[in-house]
C-alpha cells in the first residue's frame, strides 16, 4: 500500500459515536470521587496498568508470556522471581525490564494529564524514550535481498531510514518517508487539537489519533506501543480508562487497523468503545459496597467481610495449586518408574551390584518433614527461601551401589508467606554410612539453575508440558551426576 498523507476525520464522523458510553459515563461521574478514594479501586487500577504493560509487548511480539504467569504478575506485581524458567522466550530480566518501562509509560500518562499539559511532538519523543529505554536494537529489512538484520535502535527521535514492512504476500506497506515525518507529525498534532476544541467523542478521537499516528510510523520501532499510549492519553484526559488491548484482541485489532487503512475507522472505534465499556462496568461493580458505607460500624463489618472473602480466596487458590502439585507429582512418579525400568534393562547383568528404585512420600503427609536439610541447602544455592511449613511433598530415585546416589524432587511453598505459589526443586547427593553406623550426606548439588515455579493461575495443560520439559532436564542431569561419581 502506497503512502498517503494523513487525513482529517470525515464530515460524517458522528455515525461512529457509541450510544452506550454516555449513560455509563454519567453514572461513573456521579460516583467517581468516592470510588477513586477506595483501596479496592486503587488495586483495580494498579492491575489494569500491569495488564496493559504486559500485553502491549506481547501484541508486538517483543516476548511471549504464559497466561497463568501473566495473571500472577497482574495480581502480585512485576517481579522477576514470579516468572519461572520456560514461561517466556526471552531472558527473564530483559522481559521484566521491558514490562516495567511500559508500566512507567502508562503511569506517566496520568502525570501528564494531571499536569494539564497538551500533546506535542516533544512529549511523544519523551514517551518513546521511556518506552524503549531497555530496548537496544530492532529488526531492519534489506529490500534488495529480503534479509532481516538487527540494528541499533534510535530512541526518542524520528526515524532516519524507511521502516516499511513486507506483507505475507510479498507486497510492501509504505509508511511516511523519513523526510516528511516532522511536517506530518506537526499536522497530526494540529488536527488533534482542533478535534479537542470540537469535542469529538473520546472513542472516536482515540481511534483517529492511534491510526493516523501508525500511518506515519515516525519512530524506527515502538510505534504500536506508542500509538496505544496516545489512545490511552485521550481516554485519560476525558476521565476514562487507559486502553487495554490484549493478545485475545490481536486478530480483531489488526483487522480493524487494516480497515482503517482503507478509510473506515468504525472497527477501531468499536473495539476501543467495547474496551472502555468493560472498564466502566468493572469499576462500577466495585462501587456497590463503597457507596453504601454510611456508618463506622458498617465500615468495620464490611472490612471484616472483605478479610473473610480474601481468606476464602486464598484457600481456594491453595486448593487449586495443591491439586496441580499432586498432578505434577504423579507425572514425576510415573517418569521415575520408567527411568528405573530403563536402568534395569541396561544393567540387567549388574543388578546384584546396583539396586535402583523410587521412593515416594505417602499421601497422608506423615513424612513431609523428611529431607529438610537437603532441601534447605539446595534452596540456599538457588537463592530463594524454601517454605515446608505449609506444604511439602517429595519423591526420590535411589541408586544403591558402593555408596548411594540420591535424586530428590521436592514440592514446597515459595517465600515466608504462602500465597498460592509452589516450587519444585531437584538435587542430587551422596549418602554413606560412617564407621559408627551413622548415615551422612555429602555433595548436595542442584540439578537445575532454578526451581520450577507454578501457581493457582496456571493453565493445567501448559503447566504439565512445562513441567515435563523441566523434569527431563532434572533426570538427565541426575544421571550425569551418578555417572560422574562412578
Amino acid at each position: 500500500m502506497e503512502w498517503q498523507p494523513i487525513e482529517d476525520l470525515p464530515e460524517d464522523w458522528h455515525k461512529w459515536a457509541n450510544a452506550e458510553l454516555p449513560p455509563l459515563v454519567t453514572v461513573w461521574n456521579e460516583q467517581a470521587d468516592r470510588l477513586r478514594s477506595s483501596g479496592e479501586f486503587k488495586t483495580f487500577m494498579e492491575r489494569l496498568r500491569r495488564e496493559i504493560a504486559i500485553e502491549t509487548g506481547i501484541i508486538e511480539r517483543l516476548y511471549t508470556l504464559d497466561r497463568g504467569i501473566t495473571r500472577l504478575l497482574i495480581e502480585q506485581g512485576i517481579n522477576e522471581s514470579l516468572i519461572p524458567h520456560g514461561a517466556t522466550d526471552r531472558p527473564v530480566r530483559q522481559v521484566v525490564a521491558l514490562i516495567k518501562d511500559q508500566e512507567a509509560a502508562v503511569e506517566g500518562l496520568f502525570d501528564f494529564v494531571g499536569g494539564q499539559r497538551t500533546l506535542s511532538t516533544f512529549y511523544m519523543k519523551q514517551l518513546h524514550q521511556l518506552l524503549t529505554q531497555n530496548q537496544d536494537s530492532t529488526e531492519a529489512l534489506v529490500p534488495s535481498t529480503g534479509q532481516i538484520l538487527r540494528i541499533d535502535l534510535i530512541r526518542g527521535d524520528w526515524k532516519k531510514q524507511p521502516n516499511n514492512p513486507m506483507r505475507a504476500d510479498g507486497t510492501i506497506h509504505e509508511y511516511c518517508p523519513p523526510e516528511q515525518v516532522a511536517s506530518e507529525m506537526d499536522r497530526l498534532i494540529a488536527l488533534h487539537h482542533q478535534h479537542q476544541e470540537c469535542n469529538v467523542p473520546p472513542e472516536i478521537e482515540a481511534a483517529w489519533l492511534h491510526h493516523r499516528f501508525t500511518q506515519i510510523h515516525p519512530f524506527q520501532d515502538g510505534n504500536g506501543r506508542l500509538a496505544r499510549c496516545l489512545a490511552s492519553l485521550v481516554f485519560i484526559q476525558a476521565g476514562w480508562f487507559p486502553l487495554a488491548v490484549t493478545r485475545d484482541d490481536r486478530a480483531v485489532y489488526i483487522q480493524a487497523s487494516e480497515q482503517a487503512d482503507m478509510g473506515d475507522l468504525s472497527g477501531l472505534v468499536k473495539l476501543f468503545s467495547k474496551n472502555q465499556k468493560q472498564a466502566f462496568i468493572r469499576s462500577l461493580g466495585l462501587s456497590e459496597q463503597i457507596l453504601s458505607e454510611s456508618r463506622r460500624a458498617k465500615i468495620v463489618i464490611e472490612s471484616i467481610a472483605d478479610k473473610l472473602k480474601q481468606t476464602q480466596s486464598v484457600n481456594r487458590q491453595r486448593q487449586k495449586v495443591e491439586k496441580y502439585a499432586k498432578i505434577l507429582a504423579d507425572i514425576a512418579g510415573n517418569r521415575l518408574e520408567e527411568v528405573v525400568a530403563e536402568i534395569q534393562v541396561a544393567l540387567q547383568n549388574l543388578l546384584n551390584e546396583v539396586a535402583v528404585f523410587p521412593v515416594i512420600a505417602p499421601d497422608d503427609g506423615s513424612k513431609s518433614h523428611y529431607h529438610r536439610y537437603q532441601l534447605v541447602e539446595t534452596a540456599k544455592q538457588l537463592n530463594y527461601y524454601a517454605n515446608i511449613r505449609n506444604y511439602h511433598n517429595w519423591l526420590q530415585l535411589v541408586i544403591d551401589g558402593q555408596f548411594s546416589t540420591m535424586i530428590l524432587v521436592s514440592f514446597h511453598a515459595l517465600g515466608y508467606e504462602y500465597r498460592g505459589i509452589l516450587v519444585v526443586s531437584a538435587c542430587a547427593y551422596h549418602r554413606y554410612e560412617s564407621e559408627g553406623g551413622e548415615r551422612n550426606i555429602d555433595d548436595i548439588q542442584p540439578l537445575t539453575d532454578s526451581p520450577f515455579q507454578f501457581s493457582y493461575a496456571d493453565e493445567e495443560d501448559s503447566l504439565k508440558e512445562r513441567f515435563k520439559q523441566w523434569l527431563e532436564e532434572v533426570i538427565v542431569n541426575g544421571l550425569e551426576y551418578w555417572h560422574n561419581s562412578i
